[in-house]
């Protein structure tokens, strides 16, 4: 059947555009079906989102998630070419007779250390595709973004995509187009990780050496995920090498990481083990620091091939992070996930995963001065399978179903010791279980045409727990008419329900669609519109989640968030692809965002029904990002103008609402946002990065004026939101040095030398005011967390 192997370093991006072009032949004409999955040859590893182009029949496929591929072909000799980036492009000739299922294994160009690099839309292939507002990641190229203390982090490098951005420095989460960093779905091997932060916001909890695969919607969301507003982060890890045993780490400053793999059984099985451990609080110790922070993560994951049609993926991730103020005040939180799932091949035409998820974010805290410890939970348990059928070269079919069901525990109160006067108390478990079918279809309907639409469906089930609370008129939120005040109502009652009683149903449709019309090979329009619910809510008045934060499911007084947005985009490559321009304009409605009265207590409120009132937001805004791909300079331009805002009328004409009912800044608007990010490959042995950001400071609530009563000053403050802070800008620098003796050799090293905030910028992370009392005056004082910040690591794999 095989006449040939050729494989090439280059190939011409002119060939990407047969990829997804419509081919028709007559019907009478014998068509078979060509299947298989791509792998890299090296670790055995299966290879997401590769090209299989046959461009004598001008169709194409690209591998999904596991790396498998289906393509219908007519009957005779073709001409395939199977490429990726960062791997050398395969040419091959085979000859189809009848269905066949061939394995293609790919060579990388690089023998580079694995590092992080942006990819949005590089391949032109993307220019013809129904999907906008999309951007990747891939651990597979050349060097790290420079960040903070010299550790890689995935969050950082989003953050300089158009679109996306968090609230400085120490900011735990992101924020997409102006939505809340509660209204990211982040998956991590299908997992849902509530908490991306390590020591407040510092570092990410995903070690880049451990990824294989990231993607970030913005918007044109498939049907496939749900759950939250504004994005989906769904990262993979790796699967480890099924043909020997490699170790790769690195050395920094304040932490280190070391990678172990190898095969389990040589080309059927493997398993990957990849810790991090900081360890600057060993040093605070010994200088006599009482103060400390520290984390440490662990990645896990089996994989194992049972059959041609058969297998089986066993992921783990467990983190932990600790902060501790002396012997009176210790934090500990963190995430723990696990995963089994089986892949399943029906047929050459229909792909199937089924997957079983646990997750637990787990938040502690233990108050010597107050001889207590507190313990807090977030629990679920997922099902999920998802099937993918290649029906034809020109109509391919998402469908599956998911269930999560949720034990939310908000609190748990401990003495630490028998006579400490604290009596045992544990806040009322909540119960929640959210179900969702889908089926999402992308359709080539023309030369030009390609549209991607769908709907999902889901169902959420507020189930019973030991005490709920019941108000007069379901009413749990009253306005003080007297004092111009809301303030919460006192209970009626208080009920117990069993675990299969219903407190509160909801159903929501949620359709997708989006499409892409092809101008000419380089330049084409494309368009989205999805509606999103969310029925999980961030308890939490900051501008970035907290380890304090608690997450509230929908019920009887919490209505579930719902989301229209809207994107229209242009899209074009120059040069054969050597420069790409993208453009998207977007808007978003919402509604039901939840808002706080004024004066609300989140911390530890039972009663948290009581100071929540539903509002709406909206966000909309342009996107630009203009890039170099290829060359000795590499790099991109992206810039965001947007607009955030959010507002909760009164509830009738009596009640002037949230801010008199009048639309105002969210936390996380950040009208101006630029990124300059750029690479230059001296030789082999330096490669230099920097990037540049300029973000509008976020809003914030400042004093406009004081009176002194009783002889105390006291702050007056306008409408909320309607001061910021200033704005926020920095350059980062870095160098990366390979040793020349990496040739040939097994053991491969690099140093790598950064400054973050290289002209020691003191960007504000707070203002506080206090009385100078040489003049009796009162002063704003600002608090900043990182002037420059110099960083080496060192490397290395064998």
């Amino acid at each position: 059947m095989i006449l040939k192997i050729e494989r090439k370093n280059k190939l011409s991006i002119n060939l990407m555009v047969f990829a997804v072009l419509n081919f028709s032949w007559s019907l009478a004409q014998e068509t078979y079906t060509l299947s298989g999955n791509v792998i890299d040859e090296l670790t055995g590893e299966t290879v997401l989102g590769a090209n299989i182009l046959l461009p004598d029949l001008s169709i194409g496929a690209v591998t999904n998630e596991y790396g498998f591929y289906s393509i219908t072909l007519p009957a005779g000799t073709h001409k395939l070419l199977i490429s990726f980036l960062g791997y050398q492009t395969i040419e091959q000739e085979i000859t189809i007779d009848k269905d066949t299922k061939l394995n293609f294994k790919m060579v990388e160009e690089s023998s580079q250390l694995d590092a992080v690099i942006i990819e949005q839309n590089i391949e032109k292939t993307s220019i013809r595709k129904p999907e906008m507002s999309v951007a990747k990641l891939s651990s597979k190229t050349i060097k790290n973004i420079p960040a903070v203390l010299g550790e890689p982090d995935v969050i950082r490098s989003i953050l300089l995509l158009p679109g996306v951005s968090n609230a400085g420095e120490g900011a735990s989460g992101f924020n997409v187009r102006g939505g809340g960093a509660d209204q990211n779905l982040i998956l991590l091997d299908e997992a849902i990780i509530f908490n991306t932060s390590h020591l407040f916001g510092f570092f990410s909890v995903f070690n880049t050496d451990a990824i294989k695969d990231l993607k970030l919607y913005k918007g044109g969301i498939p049907a496939r995920y749900g759950g939250r507003l504004s994005s989906v982060l769904d990262i993979y890890q790796r699967e480890g090498n099924n043909k020997e045993f490699k170790m790769n780490g690195g050395i920094g400053l304040i932490s280190s990481k070391l990678l172990l793999e190898g095969p389990i059984k040589k080309d059927r099985g493997s398993f990957l083990v990849a810790g991090r451990s900081s360890y600057a609080h060993l040093f605070l110790q010994a200088a006599g620091e009482e103060n400390t922070a520290s984390f440490y993560d662990l990645n896990t994951k089996l994989s194992y091939r049972l059959n041609e049609n058969n297998s089986l993926y066993l992921s783990g991730y467990f983190g932990r992070d600790n902060f501790q103020l002396g012997d009176s005040f210790v934090n500990e939180y963190g995430n723990t996930v696990a995963n089994l799932r089986w892949n399943h091949l029906f047929s050459d035409k229909l792909f199937s995963n089924l997957s079983l998820i646990y997750s637990d974010y787990y938040y502690g805290l233990n108050l010597a001065v107050r001889s207590f410890e507190w313990e807090s939970h977030i629990i679920n348990f997922n099902l999920k399978y998802d099937f993918k059928h290649y029906l034809s070269n020109n109509f391919k079919l998402d469908y599956g179903i998911n269930n999560i069901y949720y034990h939310f525990k908000p609190g748990e109160i401990r003495p630490d010791s028998e006579d400490s006067g604290i009596n045992p108390e544990e806040f009322t478990n909540q119960y929640a279980n959210e179900f969702a079918a889908y089926i999402d279809a992308e359709h080539r309907l023309t030369d030009k045409l390609t549209v991607r639409y769908g709907l999902r469906w889901s169902h959420f089930t507020r189930l019973g727990q030991d005490e709920f609370r019941v108000y007069d008129n379901n009413n749990p939120v009253l306005f003080n008419e007297e004092f111009q005040i809301y303030e919460g109502a006192e209970p009626i009652r208080v009920d117990s329900f069993d675990r299969s009683e219903s407190l509160a149903d909801f159903n929501n449709f949620e359709p997708r669609v989006s499409l892409s019309y092809l101008l000419n090979d380089n330049t084409s329009v494309k368009a989205s519109y999805n509606r999103m619910t969310q029925y999980l809510h961030l308890l939490s008045n900051t501008n970035s989640p907290t380890p304090l934060d608690v997450w509230t499911p929908s019920g009887p007084y919490i209505e579930p968030q719902l989301l229209d947005q809207y994107a229209i985009g242009f899209f074009k490559d120059f040069k054969d692809g050597d420069y790409t321009l993208e453009t998207e304009v977007f808007y978003k409605d919402i509604q039901n965002r939840i808002d706080y009265i004024d004066g609300a207590d989140l911390i530890a409120n039972e009663e948290i029904e009581q100071v929540i009132l539903n509002g709406e937001a909206r966000a909309y805004g342009l996107e630009v990002l203009f890039r170099k791909n290829r060359g000795k300079f590499t790099g991109w331009l992206s810039y965001t103008l947007s607009k955030s805002e959010q507002r909760t009328p009164g509830r009738n004409a009596n009640e002037p609402g949230i801010n008199n009912g009048e639309w105002y800044n969210s936390l996380w608007d950040r009208p101006h946002d630029i990124a300059v990010n750029g690479t230059y490959e001296l030789n082999d042995r330096w490669t230099f990065n920097g990037n540049f950001i300029y973000q509008t400071g976020i809003p914030t609530n400042l004093p406009i004026g004081q009176v002194q009563q009783l002889g105390l000053t006291v702050p007056i403050y306008g409408n909320r939101n309607e001061s910021r802070l200033t704005d926020y800008h920095r350059l980062d620098l870095s160098a990366t040095y390979t040793p020349r003796k990496n040739k040939d050799r097994r053991w491969q090293s690099e140093w790598v030398f950064g400054f973050y905030n290289i002209y020691n910028r003191m960007n504000a992370a707070s203002f506080s005011f206090e009385e100078n009392r040489a003049t009796g005056q009162n002063e704003a004082i600002r608090t900043s967390i990182f002037g420059i910040v110099p960083a080496i690591s060192y490397n290395f794999k064998f």
